[in-house]
């Protein structure tokens, strides 16, 4: 949970929750690994230890984390194959049809796509172009 900055426009403990399952999907935190203390992330990033708290609950009842009491919160099993799921069906869902509507109007190819994919960057030989 390195990025200290917030952005003002969705509530920070829903932020919080996604840098915690961004970790996991990164494989940063793993199955069985303890998540930081409420004070210590309350303290670290300047928030109120009910923000902490709030989010933490919010991946209690996503099934991703457990509190084992006077322990702490650690990441369940299988919390990462049950985010990969439901990660990849809000990305097919709601950000893949603007993604698809982009390309058939730039009208790249799949080739393009690949070869920018390869190279990490935008492909500088578009159709147009040859």
């Amino acid at each position: 949970m390195t990025d200290r900055e917030w952005n003002d426009s969705r509530p920070i403990y829903r932020q919080l929750r996604d840098r915690v399952v961004a970790m996991i999907l990164d494989g940063v935190l793993r199955e069985g690994d303890p998540l930081p203390s409420v004070r210590n992330v309350a303290a670290e990033y300047r928030i109120n230890p009910l923000t902490v708290l709030k989010a933490y609950q919010q991946l209690v009842d996503e099934q991703l984390v457990e509190s084992r009491r006077g322990r702490g919160m650690f990441i369940n099993a299988g919390a990462r194959n049950l985010l990969l799921q439901g990660e990849r069906h809000k990305f097919l869902a709601e950000q893949w049809p603007g993604i698809q509507a982009t390309i058939k109007r730039l009208g790249l190819t799949a080739q393009e796509l690949l070869a920018a994919a390869e190279s990490g960057g935008a492909s500088t030989n578009t159709s147009e172009e040859r």
